[in-house]
């Protein structure tokens, strides 16, 4: 038998093209899965076949887990414990083993256990080419189209077969079999039974290596490009810099008669490319980005990572863009939320921010409106503000003496005590799903448990116009609107609640339907 075993090792070996390791491993693989059908349930069994004489011997195992863990799998698990009364020494996640009556080995074994070997061998021959393949470090693949399956284009790049999935395309462009084509490596799924290399040509980083490879700076460490937004097909924005003074990055990127541009554009199917300057400052980043569009001035909320760019009626509809897409891949470049709008516009969203805040501190501190607008002008817009800058800094305030300071830091500070306790209140009850929500903050969740939203199913429901009534209004207030259906609302609530239920808002709700339809 033992001389069967090495006879088929050998021919298989040879057949193709092998280590003679991998055909054993195949065949005790083989083996083990034969000895399987001969217990009930899903055992674990393992083979060693002696590499010199070819006999094999076979052996039940379990796996040993932590006692407190108990057995999710009974057939292939033993608990600690147990295992230590058989063998003192053994430890966790060691295998106890239980030699076993090996199987009978002769022709008609061999026979029916070739095609799993010679599938075991197959597997093992694909998973050698692809990791030689990734082992060239290359992000870009140049094949022809070998076929059409569904609409996915399948690639030939010398031994491997890679997926260009039909939403991995440039829009409108027309691949047909035969065609060369060129493409960034998305992903490699191992786990997959056909190609496992999935391409794209819309990835913004498939732009960002074309370029590497018509600049040649770029290679040589003068030149870099620090992010990419693409409409692919339509219009894309490369944000470039060097630290080499002696080098126009856009320039080089651009070439001579904009021929390394041009080289690009034409293997994007004419996308129309932007090339920006990247600047360590965001505000100045912001801008370049959005070119052609001159900026008046810009905002920054660093809280909230957004800008409000201010631009004049002429140039609003260029910073904006076709169907928004000069602002977003704007904001794509970046990783900034960009706010385009008039100065009439900033204006309005600064009055009713200040109006908001001039409210806060009106109710939260127990001032009059002259007090409150006082502190607004000197730069205050938080009670935290108040309650913990440094007390130099607010004794500098013209109009208040140091016994006004101090009792409206006194203030503050009772205020977020306050604040603090009813939002704890607010939570008791709450859904642990709903307070450990992605992105919910304990002031949000308190506000929303004082109102009396404790489910997801409840947040859920929210209309926008509730949710932020709950975060812009005293409880009693927001309570009182939405149960009478916003009848008495102001203008200057209404403008607070609109200004309330942000991006932020939006997203949080979001998150909470998607978990609830996946229930």
């Amino acid at each position: 038998m033992s001389f069967e075993i090495l006879q088929l090792v050998d021919a298989l070996a040879r057949e193709k093209n092998v280590d003679k390791e991998v055909v054993l491993g195949a065949l005790e693989h083989a083996l083990a899965s034969a000895t399987k059908k001969r217990y009930p349930g899903d055992v674990d069994i393992r083979v060693a076949i002696d590499r010199k004489n070819g006999e094999f011997e076979t052996f039940r195992r379990w796996h040993v887990v932590p006692d407190e863990a108990g057995l999710q799998l009974p057939d292939q698990e033993i608990l600690y414990f147990e295992a230590k009364e058989q063998i003192p020494d053994i430890e966790v996640d060691d295998y106890l083993e239980e030699h076993i009556e090996s199987i009978e080995f002769g022709r008609r074994f061999a026979q029916d256990t070739k095609q799993i070997v010679l599938q075991r061998i197959r597997d093992a021959e694909r998973e050698q080419i692809l990791t030689d393949f990734l082992a060239r470090g290359d992000t870009l693949v140049t094949g022809a189209i070998k076929r059409m399956e569904r609409g996915d284009a399948i690639i030939e790049s010398g031994k491997v077969e890679a997926r260009l999935p039909r939403d991995q395309m440039i829009p409108k462009e027309n691949l047909r079999v035969g065609d060369r084509v060129r493409a960034y490596i998305l992903r490699v799924d191992r786990s997959a039974r056909g190609q496992q290399v999935i391409l794209s040509r819309t990835a913004p980083e498939f732009i960002i290596k074309l370029f590497e490879l018509e600049v040649p700076e770029m290679e040589q460490g003068l030149l870099e490009i620090k992010s990419a937004a693409r409409d692919p097909g339509v219009r894309a924005k490369i944000a470039v810099f060097t630290s080499d003074k002696r080098i126009d990055p856009i320039g080089t990127c651009v070439g001579i008669r904009g021929s390394r541009v041009q080289a690009v554009t034409g293997e994007l199917g004419g996308e129309r490319v932007d090339i920006v300057l990247w600047s360590e400052d965001p505000a100045q980043f912001v801008i370049g980005a959005l070119a052609p569009a001159n900026v008046s001035s810009i905002v920054v909320d660093e809280e909230q990572h957004a800008m409000d760019v201010i631009v004049d009626e002429e140039n609003l509809a260029i910073a904006i863009g076709r169907s928004g897409q000069n602002v977003r891949l704007a904001s794509e470049l970046t990783n900034w939320k960009i706010n385009i709008m008039t100065a009439e516009e900033s204006a309005d969203k600064s009055a009713v921010e200040t109006a908001g805040i001039r409210t806060l501190f009106m109710e939260k501190l127990n001032v009059d409106q002259e007090v409150a607008d006082i502190l607004i002008e000197e730069g205050f817009s938080a009670l935290e503000e108040i309650a913990y800058v440094p007390l130099n800094e607010m004794l500098e305030i013209d109009a208040f003496d140091e016994e006004t300071v101090n009792e409206l830091r006194t203030r503050a500070r009772d205020a977020l005590v306050t604040e603090a306790i009813a939002s704890e209140e607010g939570m008791s009850n709450m859904e642990p799903e709903l307070i450990n929500l992605e992105g919910m903050d304990r002031g949000t969740a308190g506000k929303l448990g004082l109102a009396g939203i404790k489910t997801l199913a409840d947040f859920g429901g929210l209309a926008y116009d509730e949710f932020g009534a709950i975060l812009a209004l005293h409880t009693e207030r927001a309570r009182e609107l939405i149960d009478n259906g916003f009848e008495d609302v102001t203008d200057d609530e209404m403008a607070l609640i609109d200004a309330k239920y942000d991006d932020h808002a939006k997203v949080l709700q979001s998150r909470v339907w998607e978990i609830i339809e996946a229930e």
